[in-house]
């Protein structure tokens, strides 16, 4: 199986028992990553920092710690540029990938060497995994891909893997608040790459009232 780096970023706000659980559902895979390179963007209270030191003493993370917030573009771009591997998967801090996840979506790559990035439907939940209380499903092939994204952003950037090369061809992540995956798929599609989406639900998505707080406002509008 080829091998494929993991990149996660986590900073001070995130919450402690989320995020090992998101760790751990990247540990759990059918295919493993070989290496996850995890960002901690600025200080971070204790109980966060005692679970991040268990992992660095892990030889399949590569821990990096950024003195100040740099913002979750610029973070996102430090993880990228000390990924080892060509195949990258995002992962966020609190979200839940699906066991079979990465088989998937390196088997997708592996086999379509015109294949720049894919990603999947993602279930939303509320506290529980189990409490789903809604899906986004984005359109699967190319084609639909790129009409959809003339409107909305067409992938759900917790679900992509892409290969490293092709989204620093383009400038990779540059910080935009809260749109910094849609600027970079925009710039990938008028590059003419090709994208794909899975589809089914591959990564659980945690929702509630803090994320529609970080997603909401005046700047959040001007953003878009």
């Amino acid at each position: 199986m080829t091998d494929f780096s993991v990149s996660m970023c986590v900073y001070a706000g995130d919450n402690p028992e989320w995020f090992k659980i998101a760790v751990e559902s990247i540990i759990n895979q059918t295919v493993r990553p070989s290496e996850i390179v995890l960002v901690v963007d600025g200080p971070v209270p204790q109980e966060l920092n005692e679970i991040i030191s268990e992992y660095e003493n892990n030889l399949l993370f590569n821990v990096i710690r950024l003195e100040e917030n740099q913002g979750h573009g610029n973070a996102r771009r430090i993880g990228l540029a000390n990924c080892k591997n060509d195949i990258v998967a995002l992962m966020d801090a609190d979200d839940i990938c699906l066991p079979t996840r990465f088989e998937k979506q390196v088997k997708m790559l592996t086999e379509d060497s015109d294949l720049a990035i894919v990603g999947s439907n993602i279930a939303e939940f509320v506290d529980d995994s189990n409490n789903v209380v809604g899906n986004r499903n984005v359109p699967s092939d190319d084609t639909g891909i790129k009409e959809y994204l003339k409107r909305r952003c067409p992938m759900n950037q917790v679900t992509v893997m892409f290969r490293k090369t092709a989204v620093e061809s383009v400038g990779g992540y540059i910080d935009w608040y809260c749109e910094e995956d849609y600027y970079l798929w925009l710039r990938m599609y008028l590059a003419g790459m090709k994208f794909a989406n899975i589809p089914e639900v591959l990564v659980n998505v945690r929702v509630g009232r803090e994320m529609y707080k970080r997603r909401g406002g005046w700047k959040y509008f001007c953003s878009e």
